[in-house]
């Protein structure tokens, strides 16, 4: 295994609970790849490395949590998403219906959407072709602003005018196309890493898998046939009964097959922490009008989120400029929801999450690959894999288990 991110952990779990010996090779210090969690000492609370939201419909990664025993640190909320437009003061709450046709209920609609209008939008983007963009298929309508731009922003890391269609209209299918129990958002009151990764990685360990952390693969070898890794100062040899594979970013994965296309690195998101006690502000927050994207509330920490950062405001900025800017967007979110603010800036962490996604452009996505290579012991998993969906933490444990399950005949 190459990659002990969410796909590669999920990879080694399936691999070894059907017996096989399996050894996972990590470049970085610790796993979980972007979705880690870790105590920040600036703030003196658990924050994660970046903020994703899992929903009621992604059943890959609860049967996850489950399967390594995290699911007891998951909390599933109503399916209720409030809004909050700081240019103008306004506030509303999209609540999806029951069924099939609960996004087109009264309470799932941004203010001055009709249901005509919506509807409108809805079966345009079901026909939209692969080339497509989300703004191309729209259009900038009366739920343009309310819905379908941060809609995109937050799933695809993408401004609307090039981000792909087919990828949103794949999310909202499973999601808010089949109503309020699919789109109830589930949340880790202590950290994504406590429910995702440190079970599994205490539950490989006791397997025996053998966890290399600060070992980077930096080439493959063979022809025909994968023979070799490169790793560390070492080379480990691949035998015939081996099976090979790569869970990467999409960037350390083109590295490693030079020559292969694959999609380009997407677009960093960057997450801003804030210690606000009794800020008042629900879980979750859409900001419009503002720098900040979402907002996310965990007991004392408010996250913010950028997503496709070079395409905002803050690309280019100084951190502490960043910061201020973000923490503005915080400080109305507050005031507007009745919370107390803090005199001041109170302590904050600004992380940056280089290539997040990869590109989900048309283009980017009609250059993913399946989970199989030219050499038939090496298989790929990651987000970045052609599996239907976006970049996502369901994306991403999907790919794992196909490329496991691929591998155990191998293997």
């Amino acid at each position: 295994m190459i990659g002990a991110g969410l796909a590669g952990l999920v990879a080694a779990e399936r691999l070894s609970a059907a017996g096989r010996e399996v050894i996972l090779f990590e470049a970085s210090p610790k796993a979980g790849g972007r979705c880690r969690s870790y105590r920040d000492a600036r703030l003196g609370e658990v924050i994660d490395n970046g903020n994703h939201l899992i929903l009621s419909c992604n059943r890959a990664v609860l049967d996850w949590a489950e399967r390594i025993g995290g699911a007891d640190a998951l909390e599933t909320g109503e399916a209720s998403y409030p809004f909050l437009d700081l240019a103008t003061g306004a506030g509303w709450t999209l609540r999806p219906g029951r069924g099939p046709l609960g996004a087109l209920a009264a309470e799932a609609r941004p203010p001055g959407a009709t249901l005509g209008r919506l509807s409108r939008d809805l079966l345009r983007l079901l026909v939209a072709t692969p080339s497509a963009t989300v703004e191309e298929v729209i259009g900038r309508g009366p739920a343009w602003a309310g819905f379908w731009d941060p809609m995109t922003r937050a799933v695809l890391n993408e401004d609307p005018g090039r981000a792909s269609a087919s990828l949103l209209r794949a999310a909202l299918l499973r999601s808010f196309g089949r109503g309020a129990h699919a789109s109830m958002p589930v949340f880790a009151p202590r950290g994504l890493g406590i429910a995702l990764v440190d079970p599994a990685v205490e539950l490989l360990t006791r397997r025996g898998v053998g966890l290399r952390l600060r070992t980077p693969v930096t080439g493959l070898v063979g022809q025909g046939h994968l023979k070799a890794l490169m790793a560390g100062d070492e080379t480990v040899a691949v035998g015939p009964r081996d099976a090979v594979i790569l869970a990467t970013p999409v960037s350390a994965t083109a590295a490693l097959l030079p020559g292969v296309s694959l999609p380009a690195a997407g677009h960093a998101i960057l997450n801003a922490h804030f210690l606000v006690p009794n800020s008042r502000l629900p879980p979750i927050l859409a900001l419009l009008g503002g720098t900040a994207h979402w907002v996310f509330r965990r007991g004392n920490t408010v996250s913010v989120t950028v997503s496709a950062l070079e395409a905002s405001g803050l690309a280019g900025l100084a951190r502490e400029t960043m910061l201020g800017r973000l923490w503005d967007d915080v400080r109305a979110a507050v005031r507007a929801h009745g919370g107390h603010l803090p005199v001041g800036m109170p302590p904050a962490r600004l992380l940056r999450e280089r290539a997040a996604t990869f590109d989900q452009s048309p283009a980017g996505v009609s250059r993913r690959l399946g989970p199989r290579t030219a050499w038939p012991n090496l298989f790929l998993a990651g987000d970045h894999v052609a599996t239907g969906l976006p970049a996502t933490l369901e994306g991403a444990v999907r790919s794992g288990l196909r490329a496991a399950d691929l591998a155990l005949p191998v293997a």
